[in-house]
């Protein structure tokens, strides 16, 4: 009898355990959970302040939009100077003509522009017009940097390409952006603000 249990009993024994913990390790295979996860390529990173003198514009001049007049024009004062608002743009003035213009970080306005876009990063987000960057304090909208690694899908039509240690970016309002890919869309970060001082 003894021999019959150690030949044939424990040997089916071991299969039949072998094949059950195959099977429980399958079906808690099965019950995993699929965690897809957002991927951003990036070339390099900068420091956040980069000094005017570390970049190198790709066009010698920048393209200056002017105009003779702009009609129903709101005028809005900042720090002395004295910004036009009209068609969803900011003038300042010169030499007769109103010339377009980003406004400069602190500057407020009380209602932002119909076509703005709200940016999301970490705990908060920014209203984006036109490559410019608000936050809301109390009822004004007042202008920022972005933080470094807030993304935007699209670059204002007068952005200019610049390089920095061999390396191309975008630049819109002293802000520096590199293509990246998010999700296989072409996006864009922020990666650094560009320091006149």
């Amino acid at each position: 009898m003894k021999a019959f249990i150690k030949t044939f009993v424990l040997p089916v024994v071991c299969i039949v355990a072998i094949s059950t913990t195959a099977t429980a390790q399958s079906k808690r295979n099965t019950k995993t959970k699929t965690v897809v996860t957002t991927k951003t390529t990036k070339k390099t990173t900068l420091n956040n302040r980069i000094p005017k003198s570390k970049v190198t514009y790709k066009k010698p001049t920048k393209k200056v939009v002017s105009v003779r007049s702009v009609p129903n024009k709101t005028v809005i004062k900042h720090n002395g100077q004295s910004y036009y608002y009209a068609n969803n743009k900011f003038y300042t003035q010169s030499s007769g003509r109103y010339i377009v213009i980003a406004p400069k970080v602190g500057f407020r306005i009380k209602v932002l522009p119909t076509h703005y876009k709200r940016i999301a990063y970490r705990n908060g987000f920014y209203f984006n017009v036109d490559g410019i960057f608000y936050t809301q304090i109390n009822n004004e909208y007042e202008v920022v940097d972005p933080e470094i690694g807030t993304i935007v899908y699209e670059l204002p039509e007068d952005y200019e390409k610049v390089t920095i240690d061999n390396q191309t970016y975008y630049e819109y309002a002293n802000v520096l952006y590199e293509k990246v890919q998010v999700d296989g869309t072409r996006a864009y970060e922020v990666v650094g603000i560009i320091d006149f001082d």
